[in-house]
C-alpha cells in the first residue's frame, strides 16, 4: 500500500527527529519526535485541517515508517502524540544574512 503522506526529515539527533509532512506538493505540517528510553513522544502541528481519519492515517504512518524502526511496538512502553493546529508565521536563524535574503525574495514576489 502506498502512503498518502510524504515525510521529509529536517533534523536528526541521538534522541530526536523533525519531519515535514507533505500531501502531494502541499506542506501540511511538522512532526517532532523525542525518544525517551522506552516511550516516544511526538508533537504534531498541522497547518491545514485534516479529518480524524486522516490524522490517524498519518500517525500510523509515522509509527510504521519512523518510530518502529527506532523501537518496535513490542519493545516500547508507549508512543504519545500531541496534535496541534497552527501556522508558521516566521523563521529565525543565527546565520548572518539568511533572513535578509528571504525578505528580499519575498519582496520580489
Amino acid at each position: 500500500m502506498d502512503n498518502r503522506f510524504k515525510l521529509t526529515r529536517l533534523v536528526r539527533t541521538q534522541t530526536s527527529e523533525i519531519y515535514l509532512i507533505w500531501d502531494g506538493e502541499k506542506r501540511v505540517g511538522q512532526v517532532d519526535l523525542h525518544y525517551a528510553h522506552d516511550t516516544i513522544h511526538a508533537t504534531v502541528v498541522f497547518e491545514t485541517d485534516l479529518t480524524v481519519a486522516e490524522e490517524e492515517e498519518l500517525l500510523g504512518q509515522v509509527d510504521d515508517d519512523i518510530v518502529t524502526s527506532y523501537l518496535p511496538r513490542f519493545d516500547r512502553e508507549d508512543f504519545v502524540a500531541h496534535v496541534f493546529r497552527g501556522e508558521e508565521i516566521s523563521r529565525y536563524t543565527d546565520c548572518t544574512g539568511a533572513m535578509d535574503d528571504e525578505l528580499e525574495e519575498d519582496d520580489d514576489e
